[in-house]
């Protein structure tokens, strides 16, 4: 069985940075593309950043690039999203996933596995 187990989330204020991590068991996670998702309370989840299963192709939501960064540690099974200058429209719940076809996307359907999440809050 799958399990992805998202942490790091917290409280930061406006301008701060976090790091989050999703750490990864009981599957092929060198195969898997792996995607973060939000949701703000009240909102739909929506697709924050991608990574295919090398590590060689990256895709961000235009409202965090160039100021998100994932990256994954394939020797670790664990993927992570740098957050830096974070503003408080970032306030939500953090999911990663993880998708078996290894291509990375933006649609949520498209991935097979999710954490439980994380909360990030941003304060103005």
């Amino acid at each position: 069985q799958v399990q992805l187990v998202e942490s790091g989330g917290g409280l930061v204020q406006d301008g701060g940075s976090l790091r989050l991590s999703c750490a990864t068991s009981g599957g092929a996670f060198t195969s898997y593309a792996m995607g973060w998702f939000r949701q703000a309370p009240g909102k739909e989840r929506k697709f924050v950043a991608a990574i295919n299963w090398a590590g060689g192709a990256t895709y961000y939501t235009d409202s965090v690039k160039g100021r998100f960064t994932i990256s994954r540690d394939n020797a670790k099974n664990t993927v992570y999203l740098q957050m830096n200058s974070l503003k408080h429209e970032d306030t939500a719940v953090y999911y990663c996933a993880a998708d078996r076809s290894g291509g990375g996307s933006p649609d949520p359907i498209q991935y097979n596995y999710w954490g439980q999440g994380t909360q990030v809050t941003v304060s103005s």
